[in-house]
Protein backbone atom coordinates (compact mmCIF):
# COMPACT_ATOMS: atom_id res chain seq x y z
CA UNK A 1 0.00 0.00 0.00
CA UNK A 2 1.55 4.03 -0.58
CA UNK A 3 1.33 5.93 2.28
CA UNK A 4 2.01 8.86 -0.79
CA UNK A 5 1.03 9.14 -4.02
CA UNK A 6 1.96 11.73 -6.43
CA UNK A 7 0.76 11.80 -10.23
CA UNK A 8 1.29 14.30 -12.99
CA UNK A 9 2.19 16.92 -10.50
CA UNK A 10 2.72 20.16 -12.23
CA UNK A 11 3.79 23.74 -10.52
CA UNK A 12 4.73 26.66 -11.95
CA UNK A 13 5.48 30.04 -10.79
CA UNK A 14 4.95 31.95 -14.36
CA UNK A 15 7.03 30.88 -17.15
CA UNK A 16 9.18 29.12 -14.73
CA UNK A 17 7.95 25.25 -14.03
CA UNK A 18 9.41 24.28 -10.71
CA UNK A 19 7.66 20.75 -10.62
CA UNK A 20 7.18 19.10 -14.15
CA UNK A 21 4.82 16.25 -14.60
CA UNK A 22 6.26 14.44 -10.95
CA UNK A 23 4.79 11.06 -10.20
CA UNK A 24 6.36 9.80 -6.66
CA UNK A 25 5.07 7.30 -4.22
CA UNK A 26 5.89 6.66 -1.00
CA UNK A 27 5.37 2.88 0.21
CA UNK A 28 3.88 2.28 3.75
CA UNK A 29 6.53 1.94 5.88
CA UNK A 30 9.61 3.13 3.83
CA UNK A 31 12.17 5.60 4.90
CA UNK A 32 12.49 7.80 1.54
CA UNK A 33 15.13 9.97 0.80
CA UNK A 34 14.70 13.02 -1.60
CA UNK A 35 17.41 13.79 -2.94
CA UNK A 36 17.93 16.72 -5.47
CA UNK A 37 20.58 20.12 -5.72
CA UNK A 38 18.98 23.53 -4.68
CA UNK A 39 16.28 24.56 -7.17
CA UNK A 40 15.39 20.97 -8.40
CA UNK A 41 11.59 21.26 -6.68
CA UNK A 42 11.85 19.37 -3.83
CA UNK A 43 10.53 22.54 -1.57
CA UNK A 44 7.74 23.01 -3.80
CA UNK A 45 7.11 19.32 -4.04
CA UNK A 46 6.58 19.26 -0.38
CA UNK A 47 4.31 22.22 -0.10
CA UNK A 48 1.91 20.77 -2.65
CA UNK A 49 1.69 17.67 -1.32
CA UNK A 50 1.03 19.08 2.58
CA UNK A 51 -1.13 22.07 0.11
CA UNK A 52 0.37 24.86 1.22
CA UNK A 53 0.41 25.18 -2.58
CA UNK A 54 -1.81 25.18 -5.56
CA UNK A 55 -0.66 23.54 -8.49
CA UNK A 56 -1.64 23.61 -12.38
CA UNK A 57 -2.24 19.82 -12.83
CA UNK A 58 -1.98 16.29 -11.01
CA UNK A 59 -3.22 14.69 -7.90
CA UNK A 60 -2.06 13.85 -4.32
CA UNK A 61 -3.36 10.98 -2.51
CA UNK A 62 -2.43 10.25 1.27
CA UNK A 63 -3.53 7.17 3.01
CA UNK A 64 -5.19 6.33 -0.02
CA UNK A 65 -7.32 9.54 0.34
CA UNK A 66 -7.15 12.67 -2.01
CA UNK A 67 -5.43 15.27 -0.16
CA UNK A 68 -6.81 19.19 -0.18
CA UNK A 69 -6.38 21.93 1.98
CA UNK A 70 -9.13 20.92 4.39
CA UNK A 71 -8.35 17.41 4.72
CA UNK A 72 -8.05 17.32 8.32
CA UNK A 73 -8.28 13.59 8.81
CA UNK A 74 -5.29 13.24 6.53
CA UNK A 75 -3.12 15.94 7.82
CA UNK A 76 -3.80 14.71 11.59
CA UNK A 77 -1.75 12.02 10.63
CA UNK A 78 1.11 14.25 9.15
CA UNK A 79 4.24 15.38 11.08
CA UNK A 80 6.62 18.13 9.58
CA UNK A 81 9.30 19.07 10.69
CA UNK A 82 10.97 21.49 7.93
CA UNK A 83 14.67 22.71 7.40
CA UNK A 84 13.48 26.01 9.42
CA UNK A 85 13.52 25.76 12.85
CA UNK A 86 9.50 26.67 13.61
CA UNK A 87 8.63 27.28 17.45
CA UNK A 88 7.62 29.83 19.80
CA UNK A 89 10.69 32.04 21.25
CA UNK A 90 8.10 33.13 24.55
CA UNK A 91 7.49 29.34 25.04
CA UNK A 92 9.60 26.89 26.84
CA UNK A 93 10.71 23.56 25.48
CA UNK A 94 7.74 21.50 27.34
CA UNK A 95 5.54 24.51 26.01
CA UNK A 96 6.44 24.19 22.98
CA UNK A 97 5.68 20.83 22.30
CA UNK A 98 2.84 21.18 24.12
CA UNK A 99 1.22 23.37 21.67
CA UNK A 100 2.05 21.74 18.35
CA UNK A 101 0.52 18.30 20.34
CA UNK A 102 -2.51 20.21 20.91
CA UNK A 103 -3.07 21.15 17.37
CA UNK A 104 -3.85 17.19 16.91
CA UNK A 105 -4.82 15.93 20.65
CA UNK A 106 -7.65 17.61 22.71
CA UNK A 107 -7.13 14.98 25.54
CA UNK A 108 -5.32 16.84 28.41
CA UNK A 109 -3.92 13.30 29.72
CA UNK A 110 -3.67 11.84 26.80
CA UNK A 111 -1.76 14.74 25.05
CA UNK A 112 0.41 14.80 28.46
CA UNK A 113 1.65 11.40 28.09
CA UNK A 114 2.69 12.01 24.71
CA UNK A 115 4.26 15.26 25.02
CA UNK A 116 6.69 13.56 27.72
CA UNK A 117 7.27 10.46 25.74
CA UNK A 118 8.67 12.90 23.05
CA UNK A 119 10.61 15.06 25.36
CA UNK A 120 12.50 11.60 26.63
CA UNK A 121 12.53 10.56 22.74
CA UNK A 122 14.87 13.50 21.21
CA UNK A 123 16.47 13.65 24.61
CA UNK A 124 15.45 16.82 26.18
CA UNK A 125 14.53 15.86 29.79
CA UNK A 126 16.85 18.22 31.51
CA UNK A 127 15.86 21.21 29.37
CA UNK A 128 12.04 21.11 29.73
CA UNK A 129 12.15 24.62 31.14
CA UNK A 130 14.42 26.28 29.10
CA UNK A 131 13.39 29.00 26.26
CA UNK A 132 14.39 28.20 22.51
CA UNK A 133 17.29 30.66 23.22
CA UNK A 134 18.66 29.05 25.92
CA UNK A 135 19.08 26.01 23.74
CA UNK A 136 22.16 24.89 21.40
CA UNK A 137 21.57 24.44 18.23
CA UNK A 138 21.91 20.71 18.10
CA UNK A 139 18.80 20.85 20.90
CA UNK A 140 17.27 23.07 19.23
CA UNK A 141 16.62 21.00 16.39
CA UNK A 142 15.63 18.10 18.48
CA UNK A 143 13.12 20.74 20.01
CA UNK A 144 12.01 21.11 16.51
CA UNK A 145 11.79 17.71 15.83
CA UNK A 146 10.05 16.58 19.00
CA UNK A 147 7.15 19.35 18.05
CA UNK A 148 6.48 17.53 14.60
CA UNK A 149 6.17 14.24 16.01
CA UNK A 150 4.52 14.18 19.46
CA UNK A 151 1.29 13.33 18.01
CA UNK A 152 2.60 9.87 16.33
CA UNK A 153 2.14 10.68 12.96
CA UNK A 154 1.86 7.90 10.36
CA UNK A 155 3.59 9.96 7.88
CA UNK A 156 6.73 11.90 9.11
CA UNK A 157 8.37 14.48 6.43
CA UNK A 158 11.66 15.74 7.78
CA UNK A 159 13.28 18.69 5.33
CA UNK A 160 17.15 18.97 6.43
CA UNK A 161 16.53 18.12 10.15
CA UNK A 162 20.15 17.54 10.91
CA UNK A 163 21.51 21.24 9.17
CA UNK A 164 24.05 22.24 11.07
CA UNK A 165 23.88 20.70 14.40
CA UNK A 166 26.77 18.65 16.43
CA UNK A 167 28.13 15.25 15.58
CA UNK A 168 26.75 14.13 18.94
CA UNK A 169 22.93 15.66 17.78
CA UNK A 170 23.01 14.49 14.51
CA UNK A 171 23.64 10.82 15.75
CA UNK A 172 20.93 10.94 18.08
CA UNK A 173 18.69 12.66 15.49
CA UNK A 174 18.76 10.04 12.85
CA UNK A 175 18.79 7.35 15.67
CA UNK A 176 15.34 8.93 16.64
CA UNK A 177 14.26 8.79 13.09
CA UNK A 178 15.28 4.86 12.70
CA UNK A 179 13.19 3.81 15.77
CA UNK A 180 10.14 6.03 14.50
CA UNK A 181 9.78 4.25 11.42
CA UNK A 182 10.39 1.20 13.81
CA UNK A 183 7.06 2.40 15.32
CA UNK A 184 5.20 2.05 12.47
CA UNK A 185 5.62 5.65 10.61
CA UNK A 186 6.41 6.22 7.14
CA UNK A 187 9.55 8.93 6.40
CA UNK A 188 9.94 11.67 3.44
CA UNK A 189 13.64 12.46 4.14
CA UNK A 190 15.79 15.29 2.70
CA UNK A 191 19.47 16.16 3.38
CA UNK A 192 22.99 17.32 1.80
CA UNK A 193 24.48 15.08 3.87
CA UNK A 194 24.72 11.99 1.74
CA UNK A 195 26.15 10.09 4.32
CA UNK A 196 22.80 10.50 6.41
CA UNK A 197 20.62 8.82 3.00
CA UNK A 198 23.22 5.62 2.73
CA UNK A 199 22.80 5.29 6.96
CA UNK A 200 19.09 5.52 6.77
CA UNK A 201 16.60 5.73 3.73
CA UNK A 202 15.38 2.08 2.51
CA UNK A 203 15.07 3.87 -1.20
CA UNK A 204 16.01 7.05 -3.01
CA UNK A 205 14.34 9.34 -5.67
CA UNK A 206 16.48 11.75 -7.19
CA UNK A 207 14.71 14.78 -8.32
CA UNK A 208 16.51 17.86 -10.64
CA UNK A 209 15.05 20.71 -13.04
CA UNK A 210 11.17 19.66 -10.90
CA UNK A 211 11.46 15.73 -12.57
CA UNK A 212 12.66 12.54 -11.02
CA UNK A 213 15.50 11.36 -13.21
CA UNK A 214 16.56 8.15 -10.86
CA UNK A 215 14.95 6.02 -8.27
CA UNK A 216 15.73 2.97 -6.69
CA UNK A 217 17.76 1.28 -3.26
CA UNK A 218 21.18 2.09 -2.59
CA UNK A 219 22.72 -0.39 -3.98
CA UNK A 220 20.09 -0.03 -7.10
CA UNK A 221 21.25 3.72 -8.00
CA UNK A 222 25.02 2.76 -7.48
CA UNK A 223 24.78 0.14 -10.28
CA UNK A 224 22.92 2.72 -12.74
CA UNK A 225 26.83 4.55 -12.53
CA UNK A 226 28.95 3.80 -15.11
CA UNK A 227 32.10 4.49 -12.45
CA UNK A 228 34.10 1.40 -10.55
CA UNK A 229 35.83 1.97 -7.86
CA UNK A 230 38.76 4.90 -6.73
CA UNK A 231 41.86 3.74 -5.95
CA UNK A 232 44.60 5.72 -4.21
CA UNK A 233 48.52 5.05 -4.43
CA UNK A 234 50.88 6.69 -2.20
CA UNK A 235 54.36 7.13 -3.92
CA UNK A 236 57.21 8.75 -3.81
CA UNK A 237 58.46 7.46 -7.05
CA UNK A 238 55.59 9.12 -9.40
CA UNK A 239 57.29 10.94 -12.28
CA UNK A 240 55.38 12.66 -15.23
CA UNK A 241 56.19 9.64 -17.79
CA UNK A 242 54.30 7.26 -15.76
CA UNK A 243 51.19 9.38 -14.51
CA UNK A 244 50.77 9.83 -18.12
CA UNK A 245 51.04 6.57 -18.56
CA UNK A 246 48.68 5.50 -16.13
CA UNK A 247 46.01 7.89 -17.64
CA UNK A 248 46.20 6.09 -21.18
CA UNK A 249 44.51 2.80 -19.90
CA UNK A 250 41.78 1.58 -21.06
CA UNK A 251 39.71 1.32 -17.78
CA UNK A 252 41.05 4.79 -15.95
CA UNK A 253 38.51 7.52 -16.79
CA UNK A 254 40.23 10.37 -14.48
CA UNK A 255 43.65 10.69 -12.49
CA UNK A 256 44.65 13.38 -9.98
CA UNK A 257 47.80 14.28 -8.03
CA UNK A 258 48.27 15.61 -4.97
CA UNK A 259 51.64 15.69 -3.80
CA UNK A 260 52.58 11.85 -3.30
CA UNK A 261 49.46 10.88 -3.39
CA UNK A 262 47.49 9.33 -6.88
CA UNK A 263 44.17 9.17 -7.09
CA UNK A 264 42.65 7.10 -10.03
CA UNK A 265 38.82 6.90 -10.96
CA UNK A 266 38.17 3.66 -13.22
CA UNK A 267 35.12 2.61 -15.47
CA UNK A 268 33.49 -0.27 -14.12
CA UNK A 269 35.09 -3.46 -14.39
CA UNK A 270 36.28 -6.36 -12.28
CA UNK A 271 39.95 -6.41 -11.92
CA UNK A 272 40.75 -2.31 -11.73
CA UNK A 273 42.77 -2.90 -8.76
CA UNK A 274 44.67 -5.84 -10.12
CA UNK A 275 45.61 -4.07 -13.28
CA UNK A 276 46.92 -1.24 -11.27
CA UNK A 277 49.08 -3.00 -9.01
CA UNK A 278 50.59 -5.06 -11.79
CA UNK A 279 50.53 -1.47 -13.97
CA UNK A 280 52.66 -0.10 -10.98
CA UNK A 281 55.33 -3.45 -10.85
CA UNK A 282 55.83 -3.79 -14.50
CA UNK A 283 56.91 0.15 -14.37
CA UNK A 284 58.60 -0.68 -11.35
CA UNK A 285 57.15 1.81 -9.36
CA UNK A 286 57.25 1.21 -5.86
CA UNK A 287 54.26 2.58 -3.39
CA UNK A 288 54.06 3.00 0.19
CA UNK A 289 50.08 2.07 0.37
CA UNK A 290 47.07 1.58 -1.54
CA UNK A 291 43.52 2.43 -1.00
CA UNK A 292 40.62 1.06 -2.80
CA UNK A 293 36.90 2.80 -2.16
CA UNK A 294 33.98 1.92 -4.59
CA UNK A 295 31.18 4.54 -5.94
CA UNK A 296 29.50 6.51 -3.24
CA UNK A 297 25.92 7.61 -3.66
CA UNK A 298 27.20 11.08 -3.99
CA UNK A 299 29.34 9.86 -6.71
CA UNK A 300 26.34 8.98 -8.52
CA UNK A 301 24.33 12.41 -7.57
CA UNK A 302 27.10 13.81 -9.34
CA UNK A 303 26.95 11.84 -12.60
CA UNK A 304 23.50 11.77 -12.76
CA UNK A 305 22.66 15.30 -12.33
CA UNK A 306 26.24 16.93 -12.92
CA UNK A 307 26.18 19.18 -9.94
CA UNK A 308 27.35 17.81 -5.98
CA UNK A 309 24.40 17.70 -3.55
CA UNK A 310 26.95 19.44 -0.70
CA UNK A 311 27.02 22.97 -3.00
Amino acid sequence: MNTLEITDLVKRYGDFTAVDHLNLNIKEGEVLGLLGPNGSGKSTTINCLLSLLKYEHGTIEIFGKKMSPNALEIKRNIGIVPQDVAVFDELNVYENIDYFCGLYVNDKHERKALVEEAIQFVGLQDFTKHLPKELSGGLLRRLNIACGVAHKPKLIILDEPTVAVDPQSRNKILEGIVELNKQGSTILYTSHYMEEIEQICTRVVIMDKGKEIATGTKEELKAMSQFGETVSFTSFDLSAAFIESVKSLDFVFEVSQDVNDLVIRCHRGDHNLVNLINHFTQANVDYLSVRNEMPTLNDVFLEITGKDLRD
